[in-house]
């Protein structure tokens, strides 16, 4: 009974300091240190809302004081405001009224300066370990029944914000990436892997910030791949590569992306006339529909005339999801020399399969 009356009572108490509680809301949740930002103000019932107002915006330890200034007249109790961000500000931050009780509205600050510039447009806001190349696992039958599966991820080296990164920007584009392939034959009777790939890679990454540039994005970077046989079996090439990236809107929402990987052998001793097969560059082609819809192609075209093509379609299904990420039903073929690196000079019978991703 007491705690009955002792949880009524709080309840109370909390329906009343919110009856009585200003709102700072944000429709993106996001800001752009040095510019504007705009937030919605609520008053109680009652209460006026002014032309300006007083906020805290809190930086880990600091606190800076705002005036918010209002962009619109009052509409039913709540009001537009804008201040622009300190250009100091980088990443989460809190924003709260002085003098009046509000709640702390949480924004997220990104940096657009040279930091920027040298390296990814968004990088202040993607995670230091993220995606890297398509994430997949699909399966199909043609001849033998065979499973393929890739993960992928790359980790950001410095951060700008700290360390060594802080007095070197430039660091901030440096990433170690690695991605691993593997074909799985399930026909076999022990369901053997007929080969993995491993691909270890060292790049530095650029995104165009301003509206002036050749090109939209590039990487250039040195990478390794190899099987990890033995004997007859061993399979291994070192690359340098540059892959830049050029993209265009063709549509509402949806966007074209041409990013061709362009290398050369560093070394080929395993297999000497890999160059035969796959030539000098991954030709790479991806549409974005912007709404369910996503394909990649990949063509490779070697110097003796030989060569591979990887078709993938990704359809969004934004309603299955595995813990906190959506899923991708995927189709997959591909036709060609070289599905493997074991294999890269042997052509099998063209593969249609069918599967999921995590990331397209």
């Amino acid at each position: 009974m007491i705690r009955l009356l002792a949880a009524a009572l709080s309840l109370a108490h909390i329906n009343a300091a919110f009856a009585a509680e200003w709102f700072i809301v944000s429709q993106t949740g996001r800001a752009e240190a040095g510019a504007a930002f705009e937030v919605t103000v609520i008053a109680p019932a009652g209460e006026a809302l002014p032309s300006e107002l007083d906020a805290r915006l809190k930086l880990e330890v600091a606190e800076i004081s705002l005036t918010l200034r209002a962009g619109s007249a009052a509409d039913n109790g709540r009001r537009t405001y804008s201040a622009t961000m300190p250009a100091s500000a980088v990443g989460p931050v809190r924003l709260q009224l002085v003098d009046r009780p509000s709640n702390v509205l949480a924004l997220v600050v990104a940096r657009r300066d040279a930091v920027q510039s040298l390296t990814m447009g968004a990088g202040a806001d993607e995670p230091p370990l993220s995606e890297n190349e398509p994430m997949y696992f699909v399966i199909g039958t043609r001849g033998d029944t065979t499973a393929r599966f890739q993960l992928s991820f790359k980790y950001r080296l410095f951060d700008a914000d700290m360390g060594i990164g802080e007095g070197r920007p430039w660091l901030s584009g440096l990433y170690f990436g690695y991605t691993q392939n593997s074909l799985w034959d399930l026909s076999s009777e022990s369901k053997a892997f007929r080969d993995t790939s491993y691909l270890p890679a060292l790049f530095w990454k650029w995104e165009r910030t301003g509206e002036r540039a050749f090109f939209d994005g590039a990487r250039l970077g040195v990478e390794h791949e190899s099987n990890g046989g033995q004997g007859d079996t061993s399979r291994s090439i070192n690359i340098a590569f540059v892959r830049p990236e050029w993209r265009w809107q063709v549509g509402d929402g949806a966007t074209l992306a041409f990013m061709p990987k362009l290398y050369t052998y560093l070394d080929k001793s395993e297999n000497s006339d890999i160059d035969d097969y796959r030539g000098y560059a991954d030709w790479r082609v991806r549409f974005d529909s912007g709404v369910n819809w996503i394909a990649n192609a990949t063509v490779r075209y070697g110097t003796a005339s030989k060569g591979s093509l990887l078709l993938e379609v990704f359809r969004r299904t934004r309603d299955v999801k595995f813990g906190p990420v959506s899923g991708y039903f995927m189709v997959q073929f591909f036709a060609g020399y070289g599905e493997d690196i074991l294999d890269y000079n042997v052509r099998r019978k063209s593969q249609l399969r069918f599967g999921f991703a995590i990331v397209p």
